[in-house]
């Protein structure tokens, strides 16, 4: 659906994006993830043609952005981190006038701001003054105003950046939906949109690709790594670690918490093919240690995007 070969944008002698390559597939969610400055929005204005690239190449389905630019912009509905709406407006009346700008006659017009007001939950705004709403509901109406003429692909850059929670689980609701039809592509900083929207995820920062992977892939690839979390009455740290550290594959053990006649919290690190809880268990079973809680942990995205971002 989209290719991008060897994009780089500069700004005088600022490299904003530096060489990126990746492929978006029709009817993917793929998350465009990285922290403030790293070149999401630069990456997501070359791809729509706001910004012309420095060099490289982005061709869309047939069309190369250089040779057919009108063409891709067609099949592209964007909305900016900030929804650009005429606040002067009345709901109805602004998307009777994107209708009108995007060449739809009278009854698709009609049509297909009923679907939309059905999709972007926008019935009991339509004769409010855009003025008067909240951020989100601002964000609604963009939303809309993006998906006027029906594009194939959907760009939205930080969606729901500055709204409440409930804002937020409104606004994911709305992408999954139009990502069963569509081919979106979500630039965010928060990690736990990507986890809760996207089928892959590109990690960029300070202009460089750094992870290009579906979640459960990206997770494995991560390492091997795992962890163990225990609480222990009747035990003290330095016993504990010297049982534990003596089981094959164990490479760490970290003290949490200990709390005067509470319990201790430890976080033991495995570097195994195996699971190493029963091993653990088994070791534990053999003392007068009381375990509490014990439970495995994983990387997070959270924890992938800080080694990632870091180690660049």
């Amino acid at each position: 659906m989209i290719h991008i070969e060897n994009l780089s944008k500069y700004y005088k002698d600022f490299c904003a994006v530096d060489q990126i390559s990746f492929d978006i597939k029709k009817g993917e969610i793929l998350g465009l993830l990285g922290p403030n400055g790293a070149g999401k929005t630069t990456t997501l204005r070359m791809l729509t043609g706001y910004f012309m690239p420095t060099s490289g190449t982005i061709r869309v389905k047939d069309y190369l952005l250089d040779e057919n630019l009108l063409e891709i912009k067609k099949l592209m509905g964007y909305l900016p981190e900030s929804a650009p709406l005429y606040h002067n407006m009345l709901v109805y009346d602004y998307l009777d006038y994107v209708a009108g700008l995007r060449g739809l006659d009278k009854n698709k017009k009609i049509s297909r701001i009923r679907q939309l007001v059905d999709l972007c939950g926008l019935d009991e705004i339509m004769h409010r003054s855009i003025s008067e709403l909240s951020k989100g509901l601002n964000q609604r109406v963009g939303l809309a105003h993006a998906m006027m003429d029906d594009p194939e692909i959907l760009i939205l850059d930080e969606p729901t950046s500055g709204l409440d929670p409930n804002q937020i689980a409104e606004i994911r609701k709305i992408i999954r939906q139009i990502g069963e039809e569509k081919t979106v592509i979500l630039s965010t900083h928060i990690l736990s949109e990507v986890e809760a929207t996207c089928d892959r995820v590109v990690i960029i920062d300070k202009g460089k690709i750094v992870a290009n992977d579906r979640m459960e892939n990206l997770k494995q690839s991560a390492g091997q790594t795992h962890f163990i979390h225990l609480d222990i009455l009747k035990a003290n740290f330095q016993e504990v670690r010297d049982r534990l550290r003596e089981i094959e594959g164990v490479v760490g053990i970290e003290k949490i918490n200990e709390k005067p006649n509470g319990p201790l919290s430890v976080q033991v690190a495995c570097k195994s093919a195996s699971d190493l809880r029963e091993t653990v268990y088994q070791e534990i079973k053999q003392t007068n240690w009381v375990l509490i809680e014990f439970h495995q942990e994983t990387k997070t995205l959270e924890t992938i995007f800080r080694e990632l971002t870091e180690e660049n």
